[in-house]
């Protein structure tokens, strides 16, 4: 995390500067999307956005990737250990874990709800026990705090032009769209842990289960019943972007461009997934191509600029009493800085 960020952040404390710039690093390692949309917000937004990734990156790891020999036990208590630790740094402890810190001042400087990350926890708890979900209605209890409940963290982050309680519905809607994306995109992984989360009941309409599923992924041979079920489930993840993106409008003016490119760049993974012919997730992670991403950021940097400049404007021109301010023409600023961000966040991530 540059000095510039930590500094618009108003986070001056060394082992605070340390902690966020821990989380950056989990970001650009792991979050590829998510980071490089992040460049496109104003540098004060940056950290707290890294924080709260970094800890739910932090708590899932603990349920994932732990170790091979660690037992479902072993993990509950990590888990439950992290879960304390985040309780009493909320309360205003010390976090002992970087991410922990870093995510509990984040909570206290933007006033963010505590419910929501005992929400989370309580769906990395499923994560120990729970492999399969019957429903979309039992798999969108887990998802409600997995996915859900991070789209209502960054909320006060990225701010509103409308009150928050009007945005929130939507947010909501970008976190579950993001996280059904990656139950798509990860079928494949998801069945070497054992796991699958796509609900039974549309995967039976079509004919498919776990087994079937086990079976292509185990001999590399494709079925045209998977095949259907996915792009049935495609086509229910783009109905949830549809909502979500209802609340670009709502938020922050200059937060507007980041969340825009996020919601484009993931959505597109959807079309990779079409295009691959669905069954192909079983065998191989698609992902957005590097050159497509940069294009990508690179037209949110123009819109970064645009949004700054009306900011920049509105703020510094008098309003006159009972009236509007006076028309003008915004001038173009120059996006060189932030295209120039949006390159090297391009560069700078995990190459997978």
């Amino acid at each position: 995390m540059t000095a510039h960020e930590l500094a618009a952040a108003g986070i001056t404390d060394p082992r605070l500067q340390a902690a966020y710039r821990h989380c950056r690093a989990l970001n650009a390692a792991h979050g590829r999307t998510y980071f490089l949309a992040t460049r496109l917000l104003t540098p004060d937004r940056r950290p707290a956005v890294h924080a709260l990734y970094g800890f739910a990156r932090w708590a899932d790891d603990v349920v994932d990737d732990l170790g091979a020999d660690a037992t479902a036990a072993d993990r509950g208590a990590v888990l439950a250990d992290l879960g304390a630790e985040l309780q009493d740094a909320l309360a205003g402890g010390h976090g002992r874990n970087p991410v922990v810190t870093a995510v509990a001042d984040t909570a206290r400087r933007y006033r963010i709800d505590a419910d929501h990350f005992s929400d989370f926890m309580a769906s990395m708890r499923m994560d120990l026990d729970t492999t399969d979900y019957a429903t979309w209605e039992e798999l969108s209890r887990y998802v409600h705090g997995s996915a859900a409940v991070i789209g209502l963290q960054v909320l006060p982050v990225l701010g509103t032009a409308v009150p928050r309680a009007q945005a929130a519905p939507h947010a909501a809607s970008l976190g579950v769209a993001f996280q059904l994306t990656n139950f798509l995109r990860d079928v494949g992984e998801d069945l070497e842990r054992g796991r699958v989360y796509l609900p039974a009941d549309r995967l039976a309409a079509h004919g498919v289960d776990h087994d079937l599923l086990d079976w292509s992924r185990g001999t590399g041979r494709d079925d045209r019943r998977i095949s259907a079920a996915l792009a049935d489930l495609v086509a229910f993840n783009r109905t949830v972007y549809r909502d979500a993106e209802l609340g670009i409008p709502m938020l922050a003016a200059v937060s507007r461009p980041c969340v825009s490119t996020a919601l484009v760049l993931y959505r597109g993974i959807l079309d990779r997934i079409e295009e691959a012919g669905y069954h192909a997730v079983l065998h191989r992670r698609v992902s957005v191509p590097r050159r497509r991403r940069a294009a990508v950021a690179l037209a949110g940097a123009a819109r970064v600029a645009g949004a700054r400049a009306q900011h920049r404007l509105s703020a510094s021109t008098p309003r006159p009493a009972g009236g509007h301010p006076p028309a003008a023409t915004p001038v173009a600023p120059p996006v060189t800085a932030t295209a120039a961000a949006a390159r090297g966040a391009v560069a700078e991530q995990d190459p997978r």
